[in-house]
Order: structure tokens, then sequence, then C-alpha cells
């Protein structure tokens, strides 16, 4: 496995699996080292308040926010505006390819 597959990228939207948060999904806002990841969504986590996060009690998705990302690398910081975005814009096309996944899954059970 290599460094990128083990080790979320700044900006990458992660699902949180263990804790009080446990399934809901965040921002990696800043690596801590090579086990601790801040996490914020810009809602009930806000920018100013991160959630150190142990990297193995979240499952990263392949969705990494430019805008998100950009701001962080030119600036150092992101707008809770921007984090709210760019978890909304993941979650409705996670949840639009769910749907279409759990539609085709069902009609295979059908034949």
């Amino acid at each position: 496995m290599s460094e990128t597959e083990s080790y979320p990228e700044l900006g990458q939207v992660v699902q949180i699996l263990q804790g009080r948060e446990a399934g809901q999904f965040a921002i990696v806002i800043e690596k801590v080292d090579s086990r601790f990841v801040l996490l914020a969504d810009g809602d009930r986590r806000k920018y100013d308040r991160p959630k150190k996060k142990n990297i193995q009690h979240i499952t990263f998705t392949r969705f990494v926010s430019p805008e998100v990302q950009r701001s962080l690398l030119e600036t150092g910081r992101v707008t809770n505006g921007k984090l709210r975005y760019a978890i909304n814009k993941f979650v409705e096309e996670h949840l639009t390819d769910l749907k279409k996944g759990d539609q085709l899954d069902g009609e295979r059970r059908c034949n």
C-alpha cells in the first residue's frame, strides 16, 4: 500500500467510524503526524475547533475537494462555508451513486 492510499490528503472527505460522531462525514484540514489528522465539517465541528482523530478510526473516500485543498495550501485556512459546501457536494454525489447501486442490486436479486 502506498503512502497516499494509507494516509488522507488535505481536503479529503472521510467518514468517522469511531466515537460520538461515528457515521458522519468530515474533511481533513491538517496532518498532525503519521497517526493523527485534524477534521472539521464547518457545521458542528468548525475550522477553529477541529477534532483530532486517529486515522484508524476513519475511512477515506476518494473525494478530495479542490476548493478546500487549494484554500488550505494557499492561505493555511478554509472557511466553514467552504467545508459545508464540499461535504454537501460529496453527499449529493455519493447518495445518488448509492441509490443507483441499490436499484441495480435489487434488480439482480429479482432475476
